[in-house]
């Protein structure tokens, strides 16, 4: 039942992400680069879906669970140098995209789905919260939509494309590779350019 410690997601495994953005020439007008930054974003994800997937498999308790999420938080969401400051702006949207992620895995661990309301209904209560300088609520909001995710509802990410450039924007694009790594939870592959 137990998982050799890194099974997840290791440390190197970010460092390599983060030293080819540091390598290459990062434009995110440039298909290239954009990919890029999502590849990064969604290599998170698919470790945070495998975790929930053993979790709600019995293969991890939840205990487990919090601590191997916790374990990838902690590295993901450290503090990151780039001596460009347009790299670091871009990785640093790509670490609140993923907060949002963490967070709804925890809730979902602790708590399971959201009782009511849908993911469209959570989504524009964040942007609502949002407009009102509310981050905290508005957080809490996308984190319950992303239980509802987890839990195997599907989220129309045209909503994403009506949302203010934001917060909330930052954190549905965040639940939106969350939904992907939900349903097809495949590898990344850090020299992938396919």
């Amino acid at each position: 039942m137990s998982n050799p410690p890194g099974e997840y997601y290791t440390e190197e495994r970010w460092q390599n992400w983060l030293d080819r953005i540091r390598e290459e020439e990062v434009d995110p007008e440039d298909e290239d680069s954009a990919r890029l930054l999502l590849n990064l974003q969604d290599d998170t994800a698919i470790a945070v879906a495998k975790i929930l997937t053993d979790h709600d498999d019995d293969d991890l308790d939840e205990e487990t669970a919090l601590s191997e999420l916790g374990d990838i938080e902690e590295v993901v969401l450290d503090e990151v140098t780039f001596d460009d400051e347009e790299k670091a702006m871009l990785v640093d949207g790509v670490q609140t995209s993923l907060m949002c992620v963490f967070y709804a895995a925890e809730e979902y661990l602790a708590s399971g789905p959201a009782d009511e309301g849908t993911i469209e209904e959570y989504v524009q209560a964040a942007g609502d919260a949002e407009a009102e300088d509310d981050l905290d609520a508005a957080l809490g909001y996308c984190v319950q939509a992303g239980t509802l995710i987890i839990d195997g509802k599907e989220m129309d990410i045209g909503m994403a494309e009506e949302l203010d450039f934001g917060f909330v924007a930052e954190w549905v694009n965040g639940l939106d590779s969350l939904q992907t790594a939900m349903s097809d939870p495949e590898v990344v592959e850090e020299e992938d350019e396919a």
